[in-house]
């Protein structure tokens, strides 16, 4: 109710602004794409809600700490709940099952607020497990669910192109230049930038990466590594399953091999026809990685 007012006006202020600096920051068909993502999670989540509120409930019922000033119980759980939270989208990202269902918020090549609810669909099954942990702390299930959607809030306003670095706050809070880098698929920005609020946790685990000037750097690029083909509903919250599919069920690798493709770095392959994001960003430096012989800009898996 406070939130989707302020959504339509922020939204309408971009496409306005976009239009008068002649910039290409919309289409209708991407930001189509961006809505019936958000229905579909949105729809889940509320199907599921009452089971995940539950769980935590239980939990919450056992936990054997607890913080009674009001100022610390709030600051610790926006604290807790955003590196617990940081670890969800760093997993999303590395472990190719969950990439699966993440890919898709990554899919899109333009980048504006309607982006930020480009949703990964089927999120809302797993989510909750990670913030457990705050339950088992003293946190009520409610107050967990209620910061997750008021960081969520900041997570949607960060993805715009028409704010530039905003001064003292890089050091602290994710920003809008912190997030293009993550939206990014260029080599040198795959897998960076995974908090939602707080950039601190990427500052304290070897993922951040500023966003360069195209002095500096090549110009960004949003999306995939590899494009997809199909832009159908279907294969927009699919197509890496599919992918896995048919990884799995070629006859030339071993058990361990398919394992590797289910559960292995998104990219992974036995025979080195596909590079990770950290095998790209050695192609870009110079420097191949053990194995391969393929150039980069060929036969990538999806990886942003």
């Amino acid at each position: 109710m406070i939130s989707t007012p302020l959504y339509f006006i922020i939204i309408g202020t971009e496409i306005l602004l976009s239009n008068y600096r002649h910039r290409k920051l919309f289409t209708w068909k991407d930001t189509f794409t961006n809505v019936y993502l958000m229905l579909m999670n949105g729809g889940l989540d509320l199907l599921f809600r009452g089971g995940y509120l539950a769980v935590l409930n239980f939990f919450y019922e056992h936990h054997r700490l607890s913080v009674t000033n009001v100022f610390s119980y709030w600051f610790l759980l926006v604290l807790a709940e955003d590196f617990l939270y940081y670890w969800l989208h760093r997993f999303d990202h590395e472990i190719r099952f969950f990439w699966a269902i993440h890919v898709t918020h990554h899919s899109s090549e333009k980048m504006n607020f309607t982006v930020g609810f480009r949703s990964s669909v089927f999120q809302p099954l797993y989510r909750f497990v990670y913030f457990i942990p705050l339950a088992l702390l003293g946190f009520k299930p409610l107050d967990i669910v209620f910061i997750y959607s008021a960081t969520q809030i900041w997570g949607i306003f960060v993805h715009t192109e028409l704010i530039n670095k905003m001064g003292w706050l890089e050091y602290i809070l994710v920003t809008p230049s912190h997030h293009r880098v993550h939206h990014a698929s260029n080599p040198k920005y795959l897998d960076k930038n995974m908090g939602m609020f707080l950039i601190i946790w990427d500052q304290l685990f070897g993922t951040f990466q500023p966003e360069l000037t195209t002095e500096e750097y090549q110009p960004k690029r949003y999306g995939l590594t590899t494009q997809l083909e199909k832009q159908t509903p279907f294969n927009i919250v699919f197509h890496e399953w599919n992918a896995i599919r048919k990884d799995i069920l070629r006859k030339d690798i071993s058990w361990k091999e398919r394992w590797k493709y289910i559960f292995g770095l998104p990219g992974w392959s036995h025979d080195g026809s596909r590079l990770t994001s950290e095998q790209l960003r050695e192609w870009e430096e110079g420097c191949s990685p053990a194995g391969h012989h393929i150039h980069p800009d060929g036969g990538t898996a999806e990886i942003a």
